[in-house]
C-alpha cells in the first residue's frame, strides 16, 4: 500500500498507557485509565474547543502548552496533539463542508462548539490519517462526545461520523486497519446412519 505524504508524518508507536487522577470534587480522587491516544485526542478537542471558542485567535501552541501543564502535566505525547489539531486547522474547510452535508439539520454555527470540534477531529481521522482505522477514528469521537458533550452528543457524532463514512470513503478506505477474517474451516459433513 502506497503511503501518502500526511501518514508519513505521523507517528506510528503507541507508549504505554498512563494513570491519570480525577479530581471531582466530592473528595473521591478515583484514578482512571486512559489509552494515550484517547488522552491525546481529548486534550486535541480542548484545544480547538479553546480556539474555537475565542474566534480562532489563539496560538495554538501556547494554547496546546497549556492544556498540557494545566490537565496533563505528565503526559508526554505532545506530537499526536499537535498533529491531529494542526491537521484539523489546516483542513478545516474541506472538514466543516463535510459536516455541513451530513449533518443536515444543523448549521456548523448552531452545532454546540465540543459537538462541532468533535466532528472536526473525527473526521479529520476519518478521511486524512491512513494510519488510524476508521472504526478507531469514529469510537473515539464518540466516546469524547460522550464524556463532554450533551445528552445526545454521541448518537449526534454517531450518525455524522456514520454517514461520512458510508458515502466518503472508498472501499478500501474502509477497510484500512483492519484485520483480515480468518477463514474458517469448512463444516465436517457428518453422515445420519
Amino acid at each position: 500500500m502506497r503511503e501518502s505524504r500526511k501518514s508519513a508524518q505521523c507517528k506510528k508507536n503507541w507508549i504505554p498507557a498512563g494513570v491519570y487522577p480525577r479530581e471531582n470534587g466530592d473528595g473521591d480522587d478515583t484514578v482512571i485509565f486512559m489509552s494515550n491516544r484517547h488522552l491525546a485526542r481529548t486534550m486535541a478537542m480542548q484545544v480547538l474547543f479553546t480556539w474555537d471558542f475565542n474566534g480562532r485567535k489563539h496560538d495554538l501552541a501556547e494554547l496546546i502548552a497549556n492544556n498540557f501543564a494545566n490537565f496533563a502535566p505528565g503526559f508526554d505525547d505532545h506530537g499526536f496533539v499537535a498533529e491531529t489539531v494542526q491537521g484539523v486547522v489546516d483542513n478545516i474547510e474541506k472538514i466543516d463542508a463535510l459536516i455541513s452535508k451530513y449533518a443536515t439539520d444543523w448549521p456548523l454555527e448552531q452545532i454546540t462548539i465540543v459537538d462541532r470540534n468533535v466532528l472536526r477531529i473525527g473526521a479529520y481521522e476519518l478521511l486524512c490519517r491512513e494510519d488510524i482505522p476508521p472504526r478507531v477514528a469514529i469510537n473515539e469521537a464518540i466516546e469524547i462526545a460522550k464524556a463532554f458533550g450533551g445528552d445526545s452528543s454521541g448518537k449526534f457524532v454517531n450518525g455524522v461520523l456514520g454517514a461520512m463514512f458510508k458515502n466518503e470513503l472508498t472501499d478500501e478506505q474502509k477497510l484500512r486497519g483492519e484485520k483480515p477474517a480468518e477463514p474458517m474451516a469448512p463444516a465436517e459433513i457428518q453422515s445420519s446412519s
